[in-house]
């Protein structure tokens, strides 16, 4: 089976998952973007894929962690 790899990611102030390439979904948190990537992650186990997720942490740059 393949890999399936959804990263956490801000898209034009607002938080999205990359996923094979792709930008998927509008999210206003990052949890939300969190768990729905989680949600596709667990379908991708269920179906034999390897599994990656990944959200950014917050940075000096951006302390609290708001997509800029």
């Amino acid at each position: 089976m393949g890999l399936a790899n959804y990263a956490i990611t801000s898209v034009n102030g607002r938080w999205s998952i990359l996923h094979d390439g792709e930008v998927e979904g509008e999210y206003i948190t990052k949890e939300a973007a969190f768990e729905a990537a989680v949600a596709a992650a667990s379908l991708a186990i269920r179906e034999g894929h390897e599994v990656h997720v990944s959200a950014p942490g917050v940075t000096r740059a951006n302390p609290t962690g708001t997509p800029g």
